[in-house]
């Protein structure tokens, strides 16, 4: 397929207009840099095409990548090491007689490629002796275009001596604090670009930016015998070096070394039934581990169960269940900006939607790919197709999933004051769940004791503990909009051989009654 087969595939329709798509989806409006991919990169992708369907493929996609790594690490005032890479390849993936076979290569050579796309095609009449039933792609409309994370500064054109100075600045200001023995800092920014062509006459070019800065503070108490830290509330952004540029750093090193101070004299909590305030920097993750990946329609039907196993969501309960109270809503999305997951298509090519996996309590979707969605009878994909590399398969990811706000009036200061007794957490902490994602216990980096509607003093070595329904369920207040913050996860884990992708949760703060809460620092 030659440039102007594309062309003549989606001329006659508005998907190739700009920003163009099915009615039925809805996409990032934002980003979008142009309409015609580089048809130099599509010339490649084409002859792959081209080779698996003359060799008896019934669908065939091409996705050409390439990938800019950095990791920079600095403890106190030296570097402790940096890593700088680069990758480029390619993977070509095939249906024939309804199975799927993919191969790939770091060589994006015509020849090499012409001969990937005819090993790709054996490894699927290969893996076809196994195949129980065909593979069924729902349908999705052909679409040309380029969509880039919209940045205002690239990390990569951002010289190292800048980043350098200001992790050094970060722990500088944090040990110039007595009682502050340690501060470490990291700075990690991807940029992915790459390009997908299919025999649908689908091709499109993306380019996508994550960053991720954070520290570490640590007090050493040597009267005490005791050590205490606390991360920043830093969490990682689908953005540029803005990001870095932008964010409190003094502000955050402040209140982390007032912390990790505080948490040498702090009170170790009662174990007991709390009331729980919990704040979003730590909210976030409870969401992604009892939520998240419990929705993804592999685990419901058993057919992922690496990183913690299957789900307790199984397709009897869709529609049925009712998973969380009646203020309870989550959302799922791919087109939020700035956040992880976002894009304008998946690694089906199907643009980036929204849709909803919670309704008022009651568990609605689940995530899906093209693949997926006829065994749900479901007439679209909600992109969820994901490959962290040239190299890798294409399999369902999370999308960026987000718990919807309270729709009356209520400020984090109104629903702290409205609190007769509670404990207060803040940021992301140690956690363990089950294999069905049902029982689960979750720790933070700070706590508060909150009584008559008043903040009073920390507390430590809090850890709560629940059952996911049994948990959400007993959230009777969320704060309003105005108080949203989003967080997120730079390296989500799945499958086998193991995958990583990025994706965020947005959430306002919200209230749990009667949770158990367990103490983690007493000695059994």
């Amino acid at each position: 397929m030659r440039r102007r087969d594309f062309l003549q595939a989606t001329a006659a329709s508005s998907i190739f207009a700009l920003g163009g798509c099915s009615t039925a989806l809805r996409r990032p409006s934002w980003g979008i840099i142009g309409n015609e991919p580089d048809f130099t990169l599509a010339d490649l992708a084409a002859v792959a095409i081209d080779e698996a369907r003359s060799a008896g493929a019934s669908y065939a996609d091409c996705r050409i990548a390439d990938y800019r790594r950095q990791r920079i690490f600095a403890r106190e005032e030296r570097v402790s090491s940096i890593n700088d890479s680069e990758d480029r390849g390619f993977g070509v993936r095939v249906l024939v007689d309804g199975t799927w076979g993919f191969a790939a290569s770091p060589t994006v050579e015509r020849d090499e490629i012409a001969r990937v796309a005819r090993r790709a095609v054996s490894i699927a009449r290969a893996n076809a002796r196994l195949q129980r039933e065909p593979v069924e792609l729902a349908p999705v409309d052909a679409v040309v275009g380029v969509w880039s994370t919209p940045i205002r500064s690239d990390p990569f054109e951002v010289s190292l001596a800048e980043k350098v100075e200001t992790m050094i600045g970060i722990n500088t200001a944090a040990l110039a604090h007595e009682g502050i023995s340690f501060c470490s800092s990291s700075m990690d920014f991807v940029r992915e670009h790459k390009l997908l062509a299919t025999t649908e006459g689908t091709c499109v070019e993306q380019t996508l930016h994550r960053c991720n800065p954070s520290f570490q503070v640590t007090s050493v108490d040597r009267e005490r015998g005791s050590f205490e830290t606390r991360n920043s509330f830093a969490s990682p952004q689908g953005t540029g070096y803005e990001y870095v540029e932008d964010y409190p750093w003094l502000d955050d090193v402040e209140r982390a070394a007032e912390d990790v101070l505080e948490k040498h004299r702090a009170p170790s909590v009662e174990p007991g039934q709390y009331d729980l305030i919990l704040h979003p920097s730590h909210l976030w993750l409870t969401i992604h581990e009892s939520i998240g990946h419990p929705t993804e329609y592999d685990r419901a039907l058993g057919m992922e169960a690496n990183y913690a196993g299957t789900s307790f969501l199984t397709p009897d309960k869709l529609g049925s269940f009712r998973l969380a109270s009646d203020i309870v809503s989550f959302g799922a999305e791919k087109t939020h900006k700035g956040a992880l997951a976002t894009c304008a298509w998946d690694d089906d090519g199907v643009p980036t939607t929204e849709w909803d996996l919670v309704r008022d309590g009651m568990f609605v979707d689940y995530q899906i790919t093209r693949d997926q969605a006829p065994l749900l009878g479901r007439p679209a994909s909600y992109g969820c197709s994901y490959a962290q590399s040239w190299r890798d398969v294409p399999f369902q990811r999370m999308p960026n999933i987000n718990l919807e706000p309270g729709k009356q009036r209520l400020s984090f200061a109104d629903l702290v004051s409205d609190t007769e007794e509670a404990i207060l957490i803040f940021g992301r902490g140690s956690y363990s769940i089950d294999h069905q994602r049902y029982n689960f216990q979750f720790g933070g980096q700070t706590y508060y004791r909150v009584q008559n509607g008043r903040v009073v003093g920390m507390l430590k070595d809090v850890a709560y503990q629940a059952r996911t329904p049994d948990f959400w369920n007993a959230c009777d207040r969320i704060c309003d909009e105005t108080e949203y913050w989003v967080g997120g996860s730079f390296y989500d884990g799945k499958g086998e051989p193991g995958q990583s992708n990025g994706v965020s949760h947005g959430c306002s703060p919200a209230r749990f009654r009667k949770i158990n809460v367990l103490n983690t620092g007493r000695e059994v």
